[in-house]
């Protein structure tokens, strides 16, 4: 019961401490499971963050769950789960039943516009650290700078298009020049 506690303490102050979501959580989600805890590898944390970035819902949450689970099987999921989101819920709870005053407030605003800043380094932070990690092979580097082509001209151009599909080609490419390396092995050891 000791270690559920830990887990729920530990998702529980990073969900209170951290402002603007999954992708500000990242950095400091990996900063205490991978620096402090060792509770995964750098390599097994990039593989946390692109397979909780593929399945539906919101990545903190799913990281939470994925690295409770990981600990402490279904116990350990629940308590991490509830640990990160119940630090939102109790603010947006508060602030649900202040948000007039706060519509109103320009100090409620200037604040926002700070932490927004800041808010933008910690996810660019977070993209530098797992591009670091990309394998140094042809295929994984030409998928990055395509994606970012990509995806700066949807935004550019204002196009409506779900990253989910960039996501999936980007899975799809990757499976199968896996598959082409692996058949690639096989011939040689032959």
């Amino acid at each position: 019961m000791k270690e559920l506690l830990y887990l729920f303490w530990t998702f529980f102050k990073i969900g209170i401490t951290t402002f603007g979501g999954g992708y500000a959580m990242g950095p400091i989600i990996r900063e205490k499971v991978v620096e402090k805890e060792k509770w995964m590898s750098e390599e097994e944390f990039v593989d946390t963050i692109a397979i909780c970035e593929s399945t539906p819902g919101p990545i903190a949450i799913n990281m939470a769950t994925y690295i409770g689970y990981k600990n402490k099987k279904f116990w350990g999921s629940l308590f991490a789960t509830i640990g990160v989101i119940l630090p939102s819920f109790v603010i947006i709870l508060i602030i649900s039943l202040f948000f007039e005053r706060l519509l109103e407030n320009e100090y409620f605003f200037a604040a926002v516009s700070g932490i927004k800043a800041c808010i933008v380094f910690l996810i660019l932070k977070a993209g530098i650290k797992m591009l670091k990690l990309i394998d140094k092979k042809v295929v994984p580097i030409l998928v990055f700078i395509l994606t970012t082509a990509i995806s700066i001209s949807i935004e550019f151009y204002d196009i409506n298009f779900s990253s989910i599909f960039i996501i999936l080609i980007g899975g799809l490419i990757g499976f199968i020049t896996g598959l082409i390396e692996l058949k690639k092995e096989k011939e040689v050891k032959k």
